[in-house]
């Protein structure tokens, strides 16, 4: 995974660098068109050393209007999906492919995924989660670096590198395809299963395991 470089970091670990850091790199960004037609960018939410972090499309209406990730309807159905696996939302880091919404929702294109991308790999570089939750198939894709869609990847575990990582369907889909709806609580339900088949490790280790 490509390391960006952020001031005052000369060969930064997986976990030195801050979420506000990157935040400070990322400043009013201009990469791509998005940044014309956007009202806030979305950068992430959480707790910043969470051992799960979810990863979505890009922000809807609701997102660019407050600043923050899954806060419509489809971040209701992420909260309640939560419980499948044990988790809160305070529990969790949320972040998403790009920062900025596309106008009308449509899909992201290659080169605003190219441009917003490096800020994503930092993200996950900083938080250094045990699990990556790909929720779609842009993250899925991306993370996984495959042209396969979730509907064939979903269901399983794969191991990439440090992290577990588990495909499957966004919350807004499900919300208009209600049939997927128990195959995404199946996934995260996966997840709070991986979580206890794998305890954290102990504070005194937490350093030498991201690394």
């Amino acid at each position: 995974m490509p390391v960006m470089r952020i001031p005052g970091h000369e060969h930064q670990r997986p976990g030195e660098v801050s979420l506000q850091e990157i935040r400070d790199v990322l400043g009013d960004c201009r990469l791509c068109p998005l940044a014309q037609t956007r009202t806030n960018i979305v950068f992430g939410v959480g707790d910043p050393h969470a051992r799960v972090m979810f990863i979505g499309e890009g922000p809807g209406r609701n997102e660019d209007l407050q600043g923050e990730p899954f806060v419509g309807a489809a971040g209701h159905n992420l909260d309640s999906l939560l419980s499948f696996a044990g988790l809160t939302r305070d529990q969790v880091y949320i972040a998403n492919v790009i920062k900025c919404r596309p106008p009308s929702n449509r899909n992201p294109r290659p080169e605003e995924i190219e441009a917003c991308s490096p800020f994503l790999r930092e993200q996950i570089r900083s938080v250094w989660p045990d699990v990556l939750v790909c929720l779609g198939n842009f993250a899925t894709q991306f993370v996984l670096r495959t042209d396969k869609g979730v509907t064939h990847l979903r269901g399983h575990v794969y191991q990439t590198g440090h992290f577990a990582v588990v495909p499957t369907f966004h919350p807004a889909a499900c919300l208009y395809h209600e049939q997927w709806q128990l195959l995404l609580e199946q996934d995260i339900a996966m997840v709070g299963a991986w979580l206890r088949e794998h305890p954290a490790a102990q504070a005194g280790t937490d350093a030498g395991s991201k690394e």
